[in-house]
């Protein structure tokens, strides 16, 4: 089995900072990517940052030099620095990793969510 933990999110005011992390374990043989998804409630789920192994990073435009991907290769974790946070930025954030997985298949795997909630 493959576990997704998220954690870091909380109520934060605008212009502060927040810092999620999101480990995976279990049958994890290799990881390609992680990556950040956001989902405000009557909208689409939204690409925030991913990440692949080799380090190279991609952002949504709304979060570009606010935000920041990184990832312990180590210890299959990836990281979302979120600075500069504006009351837009509130919603569930999500993990996503896509690995190697039981019986070497490759897969997307979501974690379970957690809250961002900025405001005043």
């Amino acid at each position: 089995q493959v576990q997704l933990v998220e954690s870091g999110g909380g109520l934060v005011q605008p212009g502060g900072s927040l810092r999620l992390s999101c480990a995976a374990s279990g049958s994890v043989f290799k990881i390609y990517a992680m990556g950040w998804y956001r989902q405000t409630p009557g909208k689409q789920r939204e690409l925030v940052a991913t990440i692949t192994s080799g380090g190279t990073t991609n952002y949504a435009d709304s979060v570009k030099g606010r935000f920041t991907i990184s990832m312990d290769n180590a210890k299959n974790t990836v990281f979302l620095g979120l600075n500069d946070l504006e009351p837009e930025d509130t919603a569930v954030y999500y993990c996503n990793v896509d690995l190697l997985g039981p019986l070497l298949v490759r897969d997307n795997y979501w974690g379970q969510g957690t809250q961002v909630t900025v405001s005043s």
